[in-house]
């Protein structure tokens, strides 16, 4: 069979599924329909209504888009089972229902933004970057029942350096994602996939990648300056760290490493007044850079200075 005769389904919704879906299209892959969450209402009253990025370039492709309130409704299945699709791939979209994922001859694959077995979850970017981890990856491999334990197909490694962001991993495993995507879609073609099951890979430590709330977001100072360090970085810019001062929240987005200075308790602060703002950790200081107090702008520590007063000896909580 031919990239052109085979019939795909993808489904996806955030931006990063939109660049698995454009190497798809450009590469000249038949994608017979696009299936996303349903539109968002936005808006004051939620009078607006949003489509997903995966959506938006669907439409300005002539894709079909199927957007279903629930994946087991017995109309979206049938409409599903009707377009006969040989292939389905998944990027950055639902839990399937079993009746979704083993529909298609050739199966559903994943695309998911780490090295299976570990950071398995729903955000496996954010806590590869706050555990500090050297490397990442996509893994590509085929859905079953447990979430993202399916047999891994192809997985591609990416370095992470000490001064990436969240954002900047999330952007460098976009691209890598398409390229994958098609990569993997060539070789079932092919008839040259060999999956290997994730119980494999016994010496990988099985390390969660669970959804991130606002209470996971919370800074505990009373941590060595590169925990504290890692931490702040894995969730900037989004959903951004945040600690408390005189019982207002404060988040930061991006900080510096420190050693030198006298130690003093976790989360006292120092300042100039002018060009500085330094929070103390376990072993060292974390030097703020950007940061945005309850009710202001984002904005460099140094313009925030200029208008807020903070007391020598103050503390994060």
């Amino acid at each position: 069979m031919k990239k052109e005769d085979l019939r795909i389904i993808y489904m996806g919704t955030p931006d990063f599924a939109v660049e698995s879906l454009r190497a798809l299209i450009e590469g000249g892959y038949n994608v017979v329909a696009v299936v996303t969450m349903p539109d968002k209402p936005i808006g004051r009253h939620g009078s607006v209504l949003q489509p997903s990025p995966v959506k938006q370039y669907a439409v300005e492709h002539g894709l079909k888009v199927l957007q279903p309130e629930k994946l087991k409704d017995p109309a979206f299945v049938d409409e599903l089972r009707s377009l006969k699709a040989d292939l389905q791939i998944v990027v950055a979209f639902r839990m399937l229902p079993e009746i979704v994922w083993s529909m298609p001859p050739l199966g559903t694959f994943n695309a998911h933004a780490s090295l299976l077995p570990k950071y398995r979850g729903a955000a496996p970017i954010n806590w590869a970057v706050i555990n500090g981890e050297t490397e990442t990856g996509i893994t590509t491999f085929f859905l079953k029942h447990e979430i993202d334990t399916g047999d891994i197909i192809q997985q591609v490694r990416i370095p992470i350096n000490d001064t990436d962001n969240v954002e900047v991993v999330h952007d460098k495993l976009m691209e890598l994602s398409g390229r994958l995507v098609t990569e993997t879609v060539d070789n079932i073609l092919a008839g040259t996939v060999q999956s290997i099951p994730q119980d494999k890979f016994k010496d990988v430590p099985l390390t969660p990648a669970p959804k991130i709330f606002r209470d996971t977001c919370r800074i505990n100072w009373n941590q060595p300056t590169k925990k504290v360090y890692d931490f702040i970085r894995g969730l900037s810019p989004y959903p951004a760290a945040w600690t408390t001062l005189d019982g207002k929240s404060v988040k930061i987005y991006l900080a510096e490493k420190e050693t030198s200075g006298t130690l003093k308790p976790a989360g006292t602060l120092e300042t100039d007044g002018k060009t500085f703002l330094r929070a103390a950790t376990t072993d060292g200081w974390l030097n703020i850079k950007i940061l945005q107090f309850e009710g202001k702008k984002r904005m460099p520590v140094t313009d925030l200075l200029r208008g807020l007063k903070i007391a020598q000896d103050a503390f994060f909580i």
